[in-house]
């Protein structure tokens, strides 16, 4: 019988016909092996087509296959299924004693998918989420497994791959030892006079929000390890109330406030995990470009703020290290990411993001893989210096490309 299947947010119908959930790993090969296409849907939150398969392909879910979370506390590691989430993830992480380096905003998205499409949390030392991973195991297109770990000269493009290479089974992730983080929320910090870099470095993990009614910052979230030095924030005065990023959103769906100290993974993400952060009622955008160009970014920004303002929700600015994945948008340089929470309303939505893509185009903005953007394949082509050696591991992986759709081969392969 065909299903209309559609992103979380609502905003992508799927073009296939019927959403497969084999719960076995055998049942899974078969599978992968009888179709022609195959892409994985995560957990939805994508806000564009990389999960589509077109209507001749096969649109996979991980969620019935076995949810493994195998704690190695000796090695300080963890295997974990590719259709597991962060928060079921962490809650078992925990209960060893262990951590992960850093969670994304939120706890309710897939490991395998956040790690694919290059999503992260915050912090001027903190890598993406991929930057966690060392071993990935993969069924290609053949139905074979295939394990590619840190050794491999194909790692560094095994892992934020876009789902071209196979279906991600299983991830291998470094631990370290259990901590606490302590939030703390200020508000109004002024654009004029920032210093960016000290703002970004002030705690473990930074987050500014603003709406860009009018300039700066209307929310600084800090997260602090309480395993390391307190620092000063004299910039804006401390919330006196419980926040929400997004000012009309009840604030007890956030994760606790006031310097109260609790597990890494309750503070680490803006949203705890028992409760829904929103109705999926928006759009996302983001944009990572190099951190030392967040300033003059920013400022690019402000200069259009009468136009983002009326379709924006919220706007978060943080900061993710540098790393070696070949198609990471932080691959190889520190970077600022700008992310925009839009309006559920795409013909409003797109000739700003546009817009936005103009002013950011100085710095070499790479966009986010999940979210919202309309900036040329051929110029993203040019944004990724690793990208023809990615080509050359997707067709040893899979010739006929049976996991690249029209979203990932127009990246991929210069139009004819």
């Amino acid at each position: 019988m065909t299903q209309t299947l559609t992103n979380w947010a609502g905003n992508i119908t799927y073009t296939a016909k019927e959403l497969h959930r084999p719960h076995s790993l055998d049942a899974l090969a078969t599978l992968v092996a009888d179709s022609a296409k195959v892409r994985v849907l995560g957990s939805g939150h994508s806000f564009n087509e990389v999960a589509d398969p077109g209507d001749d392909g096969v649109l996979l879910s991980l969620t019935a296959l076995p949810p493994a979370v195998d704690v190695d506390t000796t090695a300080r590691t963890v295997r974990v299924a590719g259709g597991v989430r962060y928060a079921e993830l962490a809650r078992r992480v925990h209960g060893h004693g262990l951590a992960l380096h850093n969670m994304a905003s939120l706890p309710h998205i897939s490991v395998a998918g956040s790690v694919a499409t290059g999503t992260h949390g915050s912090g001027v030392t903190n890598g993406s989420l991929a930057t966690a991973v060392r071993e990935v195991e993969l069924v290609t297109a053949d139905g074979s497994t295939v394990t590619i770990g840190r050794d491999d000269v194909r790692f560094d493009g095994a892992v934020t791959s876009l789902g071209a290479l196979g279906v991600v089974t299983a991830l291998t992730l470094d631990l370290e030892p259990d901590y606490q983080v302590a939030q703390h929320v200020f508000t109004e910090l002024p654009l004029a006079g920032l210093d960016f870099e000290t703002v970004a470095a002030s705690a473990y993990s930074v987050s500014l929000f603003t709406d860009w009614v009018r300039p700066g910052f209307r929310q600084v979230w800090l997260k602090r390890r309480t395993d390391q030095a307190p620092a000063e924030f004299p910039w804006s005065a401390p919330a006196t109330r419980a926040m929400h990023p997004v000012p009309s959103m009840p604030a007890g769906n956030c994760t606790q406030q006031f310097g109260v100290p609790g597990p890494w993974h309750e503070r680490l993400p803006h949203f705890r995990a028992e409760f829904t952060p929103s109705s999926g009622a928006e759009l996302q955008s983001e944009y990572l470009l190099p951190r030392p160009d967040a300033l003059a970014a920013l400022h690019a920004l402000d200069a259009i703020r009468e136009m983002i303002a009326p379709v924006l929700q919220v706007c978060e600015v943080r900061t993710v290290a540098a790393d070696r994945q070949w198609l990471s948008p932080a691959y190889g340089r520190d970077s600022v990411a700008l992310h925009f929470t839009w309006v559920e309303d795409t013909a409003a939505v797109l000739p700003v993001v546009r817009r936005v893509e103009e002013a950011l185009d100085p710095f070499d903005a790479r966009p986010h893989w999940g979210k919202v953007f309309t900036v040329p394949a051929a110029v993203l082509r040019e944004r990724y210096a690793r990208l023809g050696e990615f080509r050359a591991l997707a067709a040893a992986l899979d010739p006929a490309g049976k996991f690249t759709n029209a979203f990932v081969g127009a990246f991929l392969h210069p139009l004819s």
